[in-house]
């Protein structure tokens, strides 16, 4: 199993030397639901209860914390088995609804068995509320790639952050950047923070199952560093949710819902 030891290296420059660099773990991870596999992805072995809550209420399976009852977190050899029990009436529901979803890091949607489950509603975050300033994005990009640890030694992963109050109330990394969010959200649930009351902060390109995440999360600001896509955008809007990208602490732009931002 791939454990995100120090690797020695040779570097070559203005002379070649000998030293050790640190890596991002990297290992299978299934996703298990009363014994039952229901998606094996590759991820960065950190945060996993937190991975399993995220993963759970963004993928539909669970619709608050409190239905999940338990999880374990079972290494083995090659991988790492978390499993999850539901609460009866939820594991109910997962069998009538049970796919199957295998890929590799930076492939959200490996698996799905129709294009409606790709395409799915996502629901409508709540209006009003949440006002940020420019001052404000700025501060939350650039403080996201000040709280990233794992990013800073092995600079091989993603970053989810929460911004609340002028301060990053939490921060989850991962190789993969849908886990990354996953990781968040379940952080944000298991310690009942609302979402509503902050921006998610992530540190790649917006594809829409970033949005789709951010919208059951109840996030109204979603800001990004890198760009978004066409989908994204539309999703956003359909969404209620302010899409801001491009967002490096020196400027952004907003793509969505531009009332929540001022200037100056």
């Amino acid at each position: 199993m791939t454990d995100g030891a120090p690797q020695p290296i040779l570097s070559f420059g203005s002379r070649a030397r000998a030293e050790a660099r640190a890596l991002a773990g990297e290992v299978a991870v299934a996703i298990s639901y009363g014994g039952s596999t229901h998606a094996v992805m590759m991820a960065t072995p950190e945060d996993l209860i937190d991975f399993a809550y995220g993963f759970s209420l963004t993928e539909g399976i669970v619709r608050q914390a409190g239905e999940i009852e338990a999880v374990e977190v079972v290494a083995f050899e090659r991988g790492i088995d978390v499993q999850i029990d539901l609460r009866a009436d939820r594991s109910q529901a997962l069998v009538s609804r049970r796919r199957s979803m295998a890929g590799p890091v930076g492939c959200g949607l490996c698996g799905l068995e129709s294009l409606d489950a790709a395409m799915r509603a996502v629901p409508s975050v709540p209006e009003g509320g949440l006002v940020l300033d420019e001052a404000a994005v700025n501060a939350a990009a650039a403080a996201l790639s000040r709280s990233q640890p794992l990013f800073a030694s092995t600079r091989a992963v993603h970053g989810a952050g929460f911004f609340r109050g002028g301060t990053m109330a939490a921060v989850r990394e991962d190789v993969g950047r849908h886990n990354a969010l996953d990781k968040l959200i379940g952080a944000l649930a298991r310690t009942g923070e609302d979402a509503a009351g902050g921006a998610i902060v992530v540190s790649s390109r917006l594809s829409v199952e970033m949005v789709q995440k951010a919208a059951i999360a109840r996030a109204p600001v979603l800001i990004a560093i890198s760009a978004p896509t066409s989908l994204a955008v539309a999703t956003a809007a359909a969404a209620g949710i302010t899409l801001i990208a491009s967002a490096r602490g020196d400027g952004f732009s907003v793509y969505t819902h531009a009332d929540r931002i001022t200037h100056g």
